[in-house]
């Protein structure tokens, strides 16, 4: 998280999962401003609630994950970072991320010069 250009790290607004059981320490280490959704909204976590309708593609709700291997994860990782999406021009994720963190690079190295 912290290998993140600030301007992409400013918030995480997380579920209402046991998953952020430790949210305080993440805030402390992380500087990170962090936000619950209320529960039984989904629309104030939109690009969450996406994610989980791809992943159900692959693993249908209340699959115990520790039952697959690193590299079925891994897998299913890749094809959801390497699809195309609507909402990013049709660009990957990872595509779209790493031109955001190259147009970072270049400000920085423009600022620095």
């Amino acid at each position: 998280m912290m290998d993140l250009p600030a301007h992409l790290r400013r918030s995480l607004t997380w579920d209402q999962g046991a998953e952020m059981a430790q949210h305080a320490q993440l805030r402390i280490d992380t500087g990170l401003d962090i936000y619950f959704c209320d529960p039984q909204s989904p629309w104030q976590r939109g690009s969450n609630e996406n994610t989980n309708g791809l992943l159900r593609q692959y693993f249908p709700k209340g699959t115990d994950l520790s039952q697959h291997c690193i590299e079925e994860l891994s897998a299913v990782a890749h094809a959801l970072n390497t699809r195309p999406r609507k909402t990013l021009e049709w660009r990957p994720l990872a595509e779209a991320l790493d031109h955001l963190l190259k147009q970072d690079m270049i400000k920085r190295v423009a600022t620095i010069g």
